[in-house]
């Protein structure tokens, strides 16, 4: 299911992409950021099922997807791509919203409960704690930082399921699809990374710096629904820290998938059964 394709200006002008589904303007809606590797096309799914009930919107930060590209990499650092989607929000009346956040995402989701707590009515973390480990944001780096430039979507397939994280969900046709939503076609006949591939460093990299102690970030979210999507081979977030996490948040619901690398897709079944059992009980 597509949603309505809408463009949105940040602070600097910048043009920004969001995909929205309409529905029911007097329940919460959800507001989906993807991975920092990750587009609004990984949402389709989860906004099919949503969509009509209440409203639905995915966002592109810049650099990604239909998102222009920033002249400065610099303009790819977090707290930019944070402001974004605040500009996002405000541009398109998403004044509370329950957010569903993968990966940077979900730091984003943190982040907005410091500077505008009354914005969230809830949130899904997908594979994202408040300790990230370092070899992991190593691998994140060199996953997105470089641009293989693959002959076809075949091309592109095998490369990618050899070098990405276990997803065993996913059959032959659905790497097919998660390739096609990781790489596009351009116009010189090569499938191309669906984002700026400058985005690493300055995001997840050594030009981003040092990441802040998150778990204030985490503790933000205190007063909401909470919801962790965990991979159990994820290399960014590991069993230590979501004891930890549940140890802060004894009611923080848990959907754990025995071998699964970062990040799932959202795709997988008992995620759909524990996102869309946690997204009724919001009004």
């Amino acid at each position: 299911m597509t949603g309505q394709r809408v463009e949105i200006p940040a602070h600097d002008g910048l043009r920004l992409a969001a995909s929205v589904w309409p529905g029911d303007p007097r329940r919460t809606a959800l507001l989906c950021l993807p991975g920092i590797c990750r587009t609004a096309l990984d949402f389709a799914a989860l906004a099919g099922r949503h969509a009509g009930r209440r409203r639905v919107v995915a966002l592109d930060y810049a650099g990604h997807g239909e998102s222009a590209r920033a002249g400065e990499a610099e303009r790819y650092r977090p707290e930019a791509l944070i402001r974004d989607v605040l500009d996002a929000m405000a541009a398109l009346h998403l004044h509370r919203v329950a957010l569903i956040g993968t990966s940077f995402g979900g730091l984003a989701a943190m982040a907005i409960g410091v500077m505008r707590p009354g914005a969230l009515a809830a949130v899904v973390l997908n594979d994202i704690g408040p300790h990230i480990e370092p070899m992991g944001r190593a691998a994140v780096v060199e996953l997105i930082g470089s641009d293989p430039s693959f002959t076809s979507l075949e091309a592109a397939t095998t490369w990618l399921r050899q070098r990405h994280p276990p997803l065993p969900a996913l059959d032959e046709a659905g790497w097919r699809a998660f390739t096609a939503r990781t790489y596009g076609q351009a116009e010189d006949g090569l499938w191309h990374p669906r984002w700026d591939i400058r985005v690493g460093q300055q995001a997840v990299g050594d030009a981003a710096g040092a990441p802040p102690d998150l778990w204030p970030y985490f503790h933000s979210l205190a007063r909401l629904p909470l919801m962790l999507v965990w991979g159990q081979e994820s290399h960014l977030l590991t069993a230590d820290t979501v004891a930890a996490m549940r140890r802060a948040r004894p009611d923080m619901r848990v959907v754990s998938l025995p071998g699964t690398g970062h990040a799932p897709t959202l795709e997988e079944a008992p995620v759909v059964a524990g996102i869309d059992g946690f997204l009724a009980g919001l009004a």
